[in-house]
């Protein structure tokens, strides 16, 4: 490593320390337990999970898993390059060191898609359908419902078609990793 190379990477991971510093102390003053924000983040990633617990198809729970961690996996990826660059802001976070997103991306917007899969494949249902509806169902009714209530600021000329965008695109890949990896499954046991 070069000397300036070194000097801007210090300087990075100085500003980055500050940054920290900064959300923790936002954290306590506009986000902490005494907010109704911090309750409904709350609700919205523990509410998920229990009703997967309890609604999953054991026989399938590998498989159905394996799809909800593709789509928590690519949105925590989206979600992260959307917030760098500030095109989308979650204004209130559970806890100042977890991602700010993390209710939606690992609880909320999974879980949504699992059930769906689940249903599409004990219906012999579309799931690229259906899965464009439940997309289509938040991007453009409870991404606007998360901004009317000041969870999330979109930014910079970001919009609710660019976010369905972004779903069809984990939809996508989603459905085409999980149906490689069980085409996998399946050769590997003939």
């Amino acid at each position: 490593m070069t000397s300036e190379q070194g000097k801007q990477l210090k300087e990075i991971i100085s500003h980055q320390d500050e940054t920290v510093r900064m959300w923790l102390e936002y954290w306590k003053a506009f986000s902490s337990i005494q907010t109704w924000h911090f309750w409904g983040i709350v609700l919205m990633l523990i509410i998920p999970l229990i009703v997967i617990y309890f609604c999953i198809d054991k026989r399938n729970a590998f498989h159905i898993g394996f799809y909800g961690f593709n789509i928590h996996t690519w949105f925590t990826y989206s979600d992260a390059i959307a917030m760098r660059t500030s095109h989308v802001v979650y204004p209130f976070q559970v806890a100042p060191i977890l991602p700010v997103n993390f209710a939606l991306d690992a609880s909320l917007v999974p879980v949504a898609f699992m059930l769906l899969y689940q249903w599409c494949l004990n219906r012999q249902k579309n799931v690229l359908l259906y899965g464009i509806l439940l997309s289509a169902i938040f991007s453009f009714v409870f991404k606007p419902l998360l901004v009317l209530l000041d969870f999330m600021q979109l930014n910079k000329g970001m919009n609710y078609f660019y976010l369905f965008l972004n779903y069809l695109l984990i939809l996508f890949l989603s459905i085409i990793i999980t149906k490689l990896f069980s085409y996998f499954k399946k050769k590997g046991t003939e």
